[in-house]
């Protein structure tokens, strides 16, 4: 341990005097104006090369790239806009269908109005017959009631004038009943 604290010292004491000139080093080498030239060269030289580096071999890669993407998009594009044509070509190929549909509808609920309607007017036809019938029929037997009525009406008549002579103290003459019962329901 001590051998080692030892060298190091000797190598720092070395350092210090080893400064061209005898003198002390002061501050970054970089920054000595002494080896600007040098410096300046190297830089130069640096520069080019990564200059020819990247012309000659990163900046085609980089542009090959950026027209593969180019390309890649122009054509996602165009298939786009195809895709987009196609779909505009189908809404209006299913509008179209469902517009036919729509008019085929209302064809069907046309002719099904109308053929119902017939049916009922045809039911209603027979039941207005049917209606009208008994109808009449009800009327003759209320005709034939009215005539058996009146005509059971004149016979009370009758009956009850010839009694009502008889009972005050008259002959009934049936003639003269009947004459005056038939001015009578004649009105």
């Amino acid at each position: 341990m001590a051998t080692e604290t030892e060298s190091q010292g000797d190598a720092a004491a070395t350092g210090a005097d080893a400064a061209p000139g005898g003198a002390e080093a002061v501050g970054m080498p970089q920054l000595d104006f002494t080896t600007f030239p040098n410096q300046i060269f190297w830089l130069v030289v640096t520069l080019v090369v990564i200059y020819l580096i990247l012309s000659r071999v990163a900046l085609p890669r980089i542009e090959s790239v950026l027209n593969d993407r180019k390309s890649t998009i122009t054509g996602d594009i165009a298939r786009a806009e195809e895709l987009k044509l196609q779909a505009e070509e189908a809404e209006a190929a299913y509008n179209q269908a469902l517009a036919d549909a729509r008019a085929e509808a209302q064809t069907i609920i046309a002719e099904a109005k109308a053929e119902m309607q017939a049916e009922l007017d045809a039911a209603t036809a027979k039941a207005d017959a049917e209606i009208a019938a008994k109808a009449a029929e009800s009327e003759r037997a209320i005709a034939d009631i009215r005539a058996g009525a009146m005509q059971s009406v004149e016979e009370v008549a009758k009956a009850t004038a010839a009694e009502i002579v008889s009972a005050m103290g008259g002959k009934s003459d049936a003639k003269a009943i009947d004459a005056a019962i038939a001015a009578q329901v004649k009105g």
